[in-house]
């Protein structure tokens, strides 16, 4: 008895101390930009071949008669208890001339981006910073 409780203590720890990647999952957000399909991509493809070859992008955007299209890739690392790091983004911006033929194409690592500032205030307009109840009774 002495032996199986020995043994079943030396397995439970054998379990704790491997390394903390037990406790970490890496994944990949968002598309997977793989270097064959980046290097298929070249100036005056039409807009379908890039479709067909990347698949829908993640988002679009137009400004006078150009267009692009834009595939985000992020790769996190994630623990069991729900924390989330961002190791790495990607993002694949092709851009195309008035005839939907590419035009140009880009890659953006996280180092190129920056921080926005969200500002939280707002301008106080009538009716609008009364609660429910306050409303109700000045119904009346």
């Amino acid at each position: 008895m002495p032996f199986a409780a020995a043994a079943g203590i030396a397995l439970v720890l054998a379990g704790c101390t491997g390394s903390s990647t037990a406790f970490v999952k890496n994944r990949t957000q968002g598309y997977e930009i793989s270097d064959n399909a980046l290097a298929q991509i070249r100036v005056g493809q039409s807009q379908d071949l890039v479709t067909l070859v990347l698949g829908s992008p993640q988002t679009t955007n137009s400004f006078g008669d150009q267009s692009a299209y834009y595939y985000v890739e992020t790769k996190v690392q994630q623990t069991n208890f729900g924390t989330t790091n961002i190791k790495s983004r990607t993002v694949l911006a092709v851009y195309f001339d008035k005839n939907k033929k590419v035009m140009d194409k880009a890659v953006y690592s996280l180092e190129d981006g920056r921080t926005v500032t969200v500002e939280s205030r707002r301008t106080p307009s009538f009716g609008e910073d009364r609660s429910f109840v306050d409303q109700i009774l000045n119904s009346f």
